[in-house]
């Protein structure tokens, strides 16, 4: 393998673990595989109501419109989208891409994803705005491990637990750091001013990208499993592309049990209910982290609702 693809696959490796992608030009995307159920996700995704935009360069780009809430309405369309970086979409992705008239782009990734997987591919007149939510540290540390390739350090850092205890970690400052918070919150706020159709995205589009959106559902008054069902669709659309990253980085020897990131390729519930508990204990429950953690008051909740529910 020459130097240059092994240098993708460590850089690949360490976005597969810190909200975990691949760039998109390394592998040929593939149809999602079906998720595992003992991690209590669903078998498919509600075809009714998740609307992916397919495209070649990016796996995880979904209109989060199309739930109903329990008041009876329904999220409009085509006005808030999530997504997994957007830096390897090809030029009839851009196409694409323009054609969901976007006045917004935010970017949930630290800057040592931005150096590795690049900048994102945008229509012209787009620019996405940066807004780092930091992963802690987890980024760096894996593109060492992974560059290293010594498997007796990667089972030290990512065997026996460890890896889910890291992640855990990671949703636990969703809501306990202020940084976090602030950037969340200046995008829900963005979502209400109602400026036009907004996407927001981390590197694989399933952990910052998918806690922020389990909160807005939730605040437009989704009910709560469905909100899950939707944080949790990250594993079918993700599956069989994380497979292939795996499967890329023991073929450049790199790594010798690649199945040490698959706790951190997939979302889960555990990680989930990690924040969501921290939420009560810090906050007093889901309102409280609203108003008080995100500063977000009644009339904000109040436009976010009245713009986005119909």
């Amino acid at each position: 393998m020459s130097r240059a693809r092994i240098r993708l696959a460590t850089a690949v490796l360490a976005a597969a673990l810190a909200m975990a992608g691949l760039p998109a030009s390394a592998f040929a995307r593939t149809a999602p595989a079906a998720a595992d159920a003992q991690h209590r996700y669903p078998a498919h995704p509600q075809a009714e109501t998740i609307r992916q935009i397919p495209l070649q360069g990016a796996v995880n780009v979904r209109d989060l419109g199309g739930y109903r809430t329990w008041t009876g309405g329904k999220v409009r369309r085509g006005l808030v989208y999530r997504s997994d970086a957007l830096s390897g979409l090809t030029p009839a992705d851009v196409t694409t891409v323009a054609g969901l008239g976007l006045t917004e782009v935010v970017d949930f990734r630290i800057p040592a994803e931005l150096q590795y997987d690049g900048a994102d591919r945008l229509p012209a007149g787009l620019t996405a705005t940066s807004r780092p939510v930091s992963d802690l540290g987890l980024y760096a540390t894996l593109v060492g491990a992974i560059a290293g390739g010594d498997p007796v350090q990667q089972e030290r850092m990512l065997g026996g637990g460890r890896a889910e205890a890291y992640m855990r970690d990671i949703y636990r400052t969703f809501v306990t750091s202020p940084e976090n918070r602030a950037r969340f919150a200046a995008t829900l706020r963005e979502i209400a001013d109602g400026r036009g159709p907004l996407l927001y995205h981390c590197t694989s589009g399933k952990d910052r990208t998918g806690w922020l959106s389990y909160v807005l559902l939730r605040a437009l008054a989704v009910p709560e499993d469905t909100a899950e069902r939707d944080y949790l669709a990250s594993n079918t659309f993700r599956g069989a592309y994380d497979a292939q990253v795996r499967a890329g980085l023991k073929q450049s020897g790199r790594m010798l049990n690649p199945d040490l990131l698959i706790p951190l390729q997939e979302v889960r519930m555990d990680y989930l209910d990690s924040a969501t508990a921290r939420m009560e204990a810090d906050f007093g429950g889901f309102h409280g982290y609203l108003t008080d953690g995100l500063g977000l008051d009644l009339r904000t909740l109040a436009k976010l609702r009245a713009r986005l529910v119909g």
